[in-house]
C-alpha cells in the first residue's frame, strides 16, 4: 500500500461494541488510529468495550460527535433504523466516514447519513466472530467485502488492509447474493454438522467431533481446491439404494433432518449431473429414491 493511500490517523467511534465492533476497533487501534468512544446495549458489549477498547460506553450521539470515522457494528435489521435516527437528529455526520460491517447491506442503507454529508462505506469481514480471544488472530488475512463510492475506494481498501484483511470489491447490486452465498456456506454448515453430531451421539458415539473432524477437513479441502470435482459419497456414485436407506433411517430418527437431507441430495445430484459426474440413468434411480424431480 502506497503511503498516499493510507488513511490519516483517525478518531474512531464504535456504535455497537459487541463481538465484531470490539475486534475491529482494536484492530484499527493497532494500526495507529485512536478509538475515542463506543456505545453498547448489553452487559457483554459493555465488558468488551472496557476490555478490548479501554472505554466506558456512551450514547450513540456522543460517539458520532467525538469520531471522524464511525464504525457501525449492529445487527442487520437494526442498521436501517439506527442510521435513519442518527440522520434525523442531526448528529453532526457531515464530512465523517460512516462504515458499516453488514454483509447483507451495501451503501443504500446509509443514504440518510450520506444526504447529511457523511461518506458511506460498507466493509464486511468474511469471518465468524465468536467473542473468544482468537477472533483477533482470525481477522488476519480474512477477506472483506468492500462497497464504497468510487472516489473513496482506495480509502476503504486501505482501512481493510490496516486491519489485516484482504479487500474484495462487491458491487452494490450484488450484495444480497454475495451475503446469501456466504451465509449458505458457513451458517448451514454449522447446522448440518451439529445435526450430524447429535445423530451420532444418539447411537452411542461419545465424541462425534473426533469422528467428523478428519472427514469434514478433507471434504472442505477437496471442494476449495477442486470444486465439485472433489465430491464423494453415495449421490455422486449413483448409489440409490444407500440414499433410500439414509432417508428411511432419518424419517424414523429425525424427520426434520430427513427433509433437509432430501433437498440437499437433490441439489447435489442436479449439480453432479450437470457437471457430467453422474450418468443420466443413475440420476433416474436417485430420483426414485428421493421421491422428486431433480430437473425442476
Amino acid at each position: 500500500m502506497d503511503a498516499g493511500d493510507r488513511p490519516a490517523r483517525l478518531a474512531i467511534g464504535v456504535l455497537g461494541a459487541g463481538r465484531v465492533g470490539s475486534v475491529l476497533g482494536a484492530a484499527l487501534a493497532q494500526a495507529g488510529h485512536r478509538v475515542v468512544a463506543a456505545s453498547g446495549v448489553s452487559d457483554a458489549s459493555h465488558r468488551r468495550a472496557a476490555e478490548r477498547l479501554g472505554l466506558t460506553p456512551v450514547p450513540a450521539e456522543e460517539v458520532v460527535a467525538r469520531a471522524e470515522l464511525v464504525l457501525i457494528t449492529v445487527p442487520d435489521d437494526v442498521l436501517p433504523g439506527l442510521v435513519a435516527g442518527l440522520a434525523a437528529t442531526g448528529a453532526g455526520l457531515s464530512g465523517k466516514l460512516l462504515v458499516h460491517t453488514s454483509g447483507a447491506h451495501g451503501l443504500a442503507v446509509l443514504d440518510p447519513a450520506a444526504k447529511a454529508g457523511a461518506v458511506p462505506l460498507a466493509l464486511h469481514p468474511v469471518m465468524s466472530f465468536t467473542g473468544r480471544e482468537d477472533d483477533m488472530r482470525r481477522l488476519a488475512g480474512c477477506s472483506f467485502g468492500v462497497t464504497s463510492p468510487e472516489p473513496f475506494r482506495p480509502v476503504a481498501e486501505a482501512l481493510v488492509i490496516e486491519m489485516g484483511g484482504e479487500p474484495v470489491w462487491v458491487a452494490e447490486s450484488d450484495r444480497a447474493l454475495y451475503h446469501a452465498a456466504l451465509a449458505g456456506a458457513a451458517n448451514h454448515m454449522v447446522t448440518l454438522v451439529a445435526e450430524s453430531s447429535e445423530l451420532l451421539r444418539a447411537i452411542g458415539v461419545e465424541q462425534p467431533g473426533r469422528m467428523l473432524g478428519p472427514l469434514l477437513g478433507a471434504a472442505l479441502d477437496n471442494v476449495l481446491r477442486l470444486g465439485l470435482a472433489g465430491l464423494t459419497g453415495p449421490v455422486v456414485r449413483g448409489d440409490a439404494g444407500t440414499v433410500r436407506k439414509h432417508v428411511d433411517a432419518l424419517i424414523l430418527a429425525a424427520p426434520e433432518a430427513a427433509d433437509a437431507y432430501v433437498a440437499l441430495a437433490r441439489l447435489t445430484a442436479d449439480r453432479a449431473l450437470a457437471a457430467g459426474l453422474l450418468k443420466p440413468e443413475a440420476a433416474e434411480r436417485l430420483l426414485d429414491a428421493l421421491g422428486g424431480n431433480i430437473w425442476t
